[in-house]
């Protein structure tokens, strides 16, 4: 929680209940990904967050305009579906560790309302992107169930699709039970240097477009605390949504089954450029804008068969969208997502990714990558 959120927010705690269903590729399957990863194990899971998170604006130089209620906030309860990938890096007879990484959707019985959640500014809109981390160990107490603890994070927001989008984090202990009918299997295997196929290192290119949208933190925070109250406009729930473009270049190297790292040039285009520079000049404020963004990013790509999760860190060389953005951006910017190979259509990958500001969501995309190796 940042020091601006503890301004307002009173209660934050929250309990949840889980449950997965699990598969495990065992050494009998012959799979070099699975061996690689130390027979991994993909989940499919439902989380369901009973939360006791309020909210309540106290009088503040900080909200501007804005006028104080005199009710609570809630963020409400979320229930989310999710995939989930589970790596153990220690197994033993009786213990076990593993990191974990999931992503899915989310959906949450209360949101952003002017009329009774008007200081609810973690969630925007009912259906939410879920993204999960974890560290767990697992203590074996009888030949098929474990006792598994550890602590986990999870976060939900509106990836910039509509505001408020600051999203709901939560971290905590968690505890359960665990049943594994393969563990003896897989734990014998790890112990054994297995001999799997050694992949030829290759380098390769490719092209990749985005496309996608945001709603602007400018209208936002222009409607909360720069509008007075009975002005149209006021604490409003409804933003315009403008759209986003990207288009990548990358060059590439495959240096192992699970991994590529390479380095990429980034074009970025915002439709609500317009918006923003007549937000600009109705404050006052004369400073450059454009609708283009460039930049340079070192990129990687995590493997497992035709799933990759995608990561880059880029510097701009260029932008020019606003005083709001001189503000609250970095001269870098972030990139995560996850995508899906085709091989029967030349290896085309579809996939869906996040860009980013120190974590604060840019905008969501939907992408679309051709790969070209290199001789």
């Amino acid at each position: 929680m940042d020091k601006y959120q503890r301004k307002y927010q009173l209660h934050k705690s929250s309990t949840s209940f889980e449950l997965q269903l699990n598969r495990v590729s065992l050494p009998s399957d012959s799979d070099a990904y699975a061996v690689d990863y130390g027979y991994p194990t993909f989940s499919v899971g439902l989380r369901y967050s009973l939360n006791d998170v309020t909210m309540r604006r106290t009088a503040d130089p900080a909200w501007g305009l804005a006028e104080m209620v005199d009710y609570d906030s809630r963020l409400g309860n979320q229930v989310s579906a999710y995939l989930l990938f589970t790596r153990p890096f220690f197994r033993h007879r009786h213990w076990s560790v593993d990191y974990s990484l999931g992503t899915g959707i989310g959906y949450s019985h209360l949101k952003y309302n002017p009329m009774d959640n008007v200081d609810n500014e973690l969630i925007g809109s009912r259906f939410l992107v879920y993204f999960t981390a974890g560290f767990h160990a697992t203590y074996r107490i009888a030949k098929n169930w474990g006792l598994r603890g550890g602590v986990d994070y999870y976060h939900l927001s509106n990836g910039a699709l509509n505001r408020p989008n600051k999203g709901a984090n939560f971290i905590g202990g968690s505890i359960g039970v665990q049943y594994y009918p393969w563990y003896e299997s897989v734990t014998s295997a790890s112990a054994r240097t297995s001999a799997v196929a050694k992949m030829k290192p290759y380098l390769f290119s490719r092209i990749t477009l985005g496309v996608g949208g945001k709603v602007l933190n400018e209208d936002w925070k222009r409607t909360q605390f720069q509008t007075r109250p009975g002005e149209p406009g006021y604490r409003t729930a409804r933003f315009h949504f403008y759209t986003a473009y990207s288009l990548s270049a990358d060059i590439m190297y495959r240096y192992a089954r699970r991994w590529a790292s390479g380095i990429g040039a980034d074009l970025f285009y915002g439709t609500y450029a317009s918006r923003v520079e007549e937000i600009d000049l109705a404050d006052g404020i004369e400073t450059k804008h454009s609708p283009w963004s460039f930049g340079i990013a070192a990129k990687h790509a995590v493997y497992y068969r035709r799933l990759a999760l995608e990561g880059a860190i880029g510097v701009y060389l260029y932008r020019h969208m606003g005083a709001n953005a001189e503000i609250i951006e970095k001269p870098y910017y972030e990139r995560i997502g996850l995508s899906y190979t085709f091989p029967t259509l030349g290896g085309i990958a579809l996939g869906a990714s996040v860009k980013a500001h120190l974590t604060k969501a840019d905008f969501t995309e939907l992408t679309l990558s051709v790969p070209l190796k290199i001789k």
